[in-house]
């Protein structure tokens, strides 16, 4: 039994709480959020650094009415807790459950629907906006953590911002990390201007000897404002300079600093900036001391911190990647790898340990990743930029641009492309096949299994021209012997006939080649071709299919403008009459749930491939 967490049913519970029972609160929302993360995993490490700050704001402002929003909302598990969805949170990112991210049509007090990062300040300031424009006296506060600072999108908007006189507040949660180690010169610059080792240590010791007294906090308090001015003076330059007001730095796992600043700064007017240090992991030692790992943990003992893991001897996708990377890398000394942030999710830290001159993590800024690797490619290397398929969306433009017009050989890798599971319609990489299938001269290469993954990625390192792209999925392969597998190479737009048939034909775009093959067996007389290739398309492959009269495509990406638009506009092309069903991602946004209760609510097993065949032959 909670003393305190039990009976706050929305943020109106907490305006008669004082500043010690708000303080156990904090403890109690950390101690829920892990027992329930234990058993049903989710983003950890953020949402317990941030518990502070989210209940900090709701005690100072009047949520909903006064505008909360979050970006990325990895962090804010807290916010929902405390916003009527404490019992629903048990129950998070499962099927029929809450979201694992802020969304405008879960709860009025997510004011604006996160998933992507570097979003909160632009949508922040259309609130404002909106507000004032309508009359309304609502106050906005934007919640950014340090990593998203690296987003070009959070500077577009605060030069907007700064050049208004827009009353908004913007919380800089800086814990020193997104989800591996921040880099770039914003990072470091906040990270001058708030740490220092040796005045860390000097101060902790001049505390610990004053004690817990009267004098001690009226000295704490006259020392952080002459550490605010100085600041100001000097790191909050920037800031002011761009027009905000700049507080700071706080400690941000402070209840008492926290609720103090805000009430303070919520009679302030105009754009301003609150500068709060947080520790991400707070309050769990094994998050603290292993901050990547705990980002995203998967499930746990919530006493000891010790991982529950899935033991299994099929290698996942992105650990192939990251080996056959480190493997090209050594026989070709022009191979280097690039990746917006994601260099230990996608498997580049391998890279990145034996070769660190040859690895480059350029932080939250896909588009950027892209054009420096077209960078890369006019100057004679070899890039491999690697990117989850939905942060590849960021990068469109640049990828026709930078990459594609200039046919520079970039070899584009979108891991997570499909139905990527609990995280959502915000992480599904549904739309990559149709955005990027219409640009002239782009390769599109979908493997089935892990050494097709491997040939791939050897083979567009030899393609003369790019951009090279290959897809995906999240998770573990089919078990195939990739590591055993000799580097060889693969035709372009080659398709492979895996069972023959005059009945019906199945195209299998992706890693449902196996779910295919055991349909067709069960139905009988079914040809399965592996097309390997959405573009260029195996024409000859498609052509030999229609002339069964009858064809289902099988993809993890969006039917509209994916594998079945390539087959039925070539089919159309070529006046061909021939039944096309398809299965795949529908027109809709797909929830979250388990991966493989999302791919069977779309088709993509055996038996959704066996209804699709009766379907097309009766």
């Amino acid at each position: 039994m909670m003393k305190f967490l039990d009976k706050i049913d929305s943020p109106a519970d907490l305006k008669g709480l004082s500043t010690d029972e708000l303080r156990e609160l904090c403890g109690e929302i950390r101690e829920y959020m892990l027992e329930c993360c234990a058993t049903n995993p989710g983003h950890v490490g953020s949402s317990l650094g941030a518990v502070e700050l989210i209940v900090g704001v709701h005690k100072v402002y009047n949520t909903p009415e006064d505008k909360l929003v979050f970006d990325v909302s990895h962090q804010s598990y807290a916010h929902k807790i405390i916003t009527g969805r404490r019992e629903a949170f048990r129950n998070k990112r499962q099927a029929g459950g809450i979201s694992g991210f802020t969304r405008r049509d879960e709860s009025p007090y997510d004011a604006f629907g996160a998933g992507h990062s570097s979003t909160s300040i632009s949508a922040s300031l259309g609130l404002a906006q909106a507000a004032r424009m309508q009359g309304r006296s609502e106050k906005v506060i934007a919640l950014i953590g340090d990593g998203a600072l690296t987003g070009g999108l959070a500077y577009e908007g605060l030069d907007n911002v700064g050049g208004t006189d827009t009353d908004l507040l913007i919380i800089l949660n800086d814990n020193n990390i997104s989800i591996d180690r921040n880099i770039g010169s914003m990072h470091e610059y906040l990270l001058r201007i708030t740490t220092s080792v040796r005045y860390n240590r000097f101060k902790e010791r001049i505390w610990h000897s004053m004690g817990e007294t009267g004098f001690r906090r009226r000295i704490q308090k006259m020392v952080r404002d002459l550490k605010s001015n100085l600041t100001r003076q000097s790191g909050g330059a920037l800031f002011e300079s761009m027009g905000f007001r700049y507080f700071g730095p706080i400690d941000g796992n402070d209840i008492a600093q926290v609720t103090e600043t805000l009430t303070r700064l919520r009679g302030i007017k105009g754009p301003k900036i609150l500068h709060a240090i947080t520790t991400k992991g707070k309050g769990f030692a094994p998050a603290e001391e292993d901050q990547t790992t705990w980002h995203a943990p998967g499930a746990f003992d919530p006493v000891t911190g010790k991982r529950i893991r899935k033991h299994s001897d099929v290698s996942r996708y992105q650990d192939v990647f990251g080996e056959v990377l480190l493997e090209l890398a050594r026989m070709d000394s022009r191979v280097v790898g690039v990746t917006p942030a994601m260099a230990s999710g996608c498997g580049m830290n391998l890279l990145a340990g034996e070769m660190p001159e040859r690895f480059f993590d350029v932080g939250i800024a896909e588009g950027h990743a892209v054009t420096f690797s077209a960078g890369l490619a006019a100057g004679g290397m070899r890039p491999f930029c690697n990117i989850y398929s939905s942060f590849s969306q960021r990068a469109y433009d640049m990828i026709i641009h930078d990459v594609a017009l200039q046919k520079l050989p970039v070899v584009l890798c979108f891991d997570r492309a499909g139905l990527v599971g609990e995280d959502g319609a915000t992480h599904h990489g549904c739309f990559d096949i149709a955005a990027y299938r219409s640009i002239p001269d782009t390769v599109i290469a979908v493997p089935s299994d892990e050494i097709q993954l491997k040939q791939m990625m050897y083979s567009a390192l030899h393609a003369e021209k790019g951009p090279y792209i290959i897809r995906y999925p999240r998770g573990y392969g089919k078990g195939a012997a990739w590591q055993d597998a000799p580097f060889e190479m693969i035709e372009t737009g080659k398709a492979l006939k895996v069972a023959d048939g005059g009945k019906a034909a199945i195209l299998v775009a992706g890693p449902f080649v196996k779910e295919a093959l055991e349909a067709a067996e069960e139905f009988g007389d079914v040809a399965v071709y592996d097309l390997r290739f959405v573009k260029p398309l195996d024409e000859e492959a498609v052509m030999e299919a229609a002339r069964t009269g009858r064809i289902v495509t099988v993809e993890d990406g969006s039917i509209r403008g994916g594998l079945f638009g390539a087959v039925t506009e070539l089919l159309a092309e070529k006046e061909c009459s021939c039944k096309v069903r398809a299965i795949g991602i529908p027109d809709r946004f797909v929830g979250h749930a388990s991966q493989s209760a999302l791919r069977e609510e779309c088709g993509l097993d055996k038996a959704g491939i066996l209804r699709e065949l009766k379907l097309i032959t009766k």
